[in-house]
Formats: C-alpha cells, structure tokens, sequence
C-alpha cells in the first residue's frame, strides 16, 4: 500500500501532507514554493510509494467554484500528464485555511510563529488528505 499526498495548491506556495504507509492518519509535511514544487515531488515519489494526490478544490458557499479553482485543474492535468500511473483527486476544500489557523492556535503556536503562512498551507493539506481519509469523497477524479 503506497502513501497518499494532499495537496494545498497556490499559485505562492503549494501545502503538502502525507497518510502513513496504512493511509489512516494524515500529516503536514512541508510547504515548498510553486516553482520548487516539480523537483520536490519527483525526488519524493523516487523515496516513497505513492499511490495518490488529493488535491484541494476551492469552491464557494453555493457550490460553485471559486476565483482560484481555475488554477486548480490545470495543475491537477499536468499532474497526471506526469504522473499517468498515480490516481489524481479533487476534494472540496472549503474553508480548511480557516480550519488550519483555529488547529494552529489551539495547538499552542506562539502569534509570531502563526504568520508564518506555510504553516498554515501544510495545516490546510492536512486537513484535505484527511476529510478524503475518513469520507473517500471526491469532487472528481482526473
């Protein structure tokens, strides 16, 4: 059984989670920028078996999509052009940023270190991974 990877895209910085090998729990793994992200994630399903990305879908209170799902699924194409064997996908991601800050501060982080906004963005690609763990719900599969 391979591992799972959310992803919290931006067009900044891109959040990244990931199950443990039994795909139970998900974790913050580390946040990279869009334009390091290609490097990070081939050295990563080189180290590790992957056997999926869900990727964080932005929509809006009446379910339609939001400004920023227009980015989403090119991102999510080009994922699967380059990786043709891994399933791709996309989870309703709504209001996971403000889910991940309120997570943050009850975990105790200092204010200062709540501004940093890559932590939020791995918080957030947890929260994706693990609401996809627990309902196996997704919006559509690329």
């Amino acid at each position: 059984m391979g591992r799972i990877i959310g992803i919290d895209y931006g067009t900044k910085r891109i959040g990244i989670a990931v199950t443990d090998p039994l795909n139970i729990i998900a974790s913050p793994l580390t946040t990279v920028s869009s334009a390091s992200f290609d490097a990070f994630i081939d050295d990563y399903t080189k180290k590790e078996n992957v056997e999926a990305f869900v990727i964080g879908y932005p929509k809006q209170m009446d379910n339609t999509p939001s400004q920023t799902a227009r980015h989403i699924e090119p991102f999510a194409r080009k994922m699967k052009k380059r990786f043709p064997y891994i399933d791709i996908f996309l989870v309703d991601e709504r209001f996971t940023s403000v889910i991940a800050m309120k997570s943050i501060i009850a975990g105790g982080v200092k204010k200062s270190d709540r501004q940093n906004k890559s932590l939020t963005d791995k918080v957030s690609a947890a929260l994706i991974l693990q609401s996809y763990i627990d309902s196996g719900i997704a919006i559509k599969k690329i």
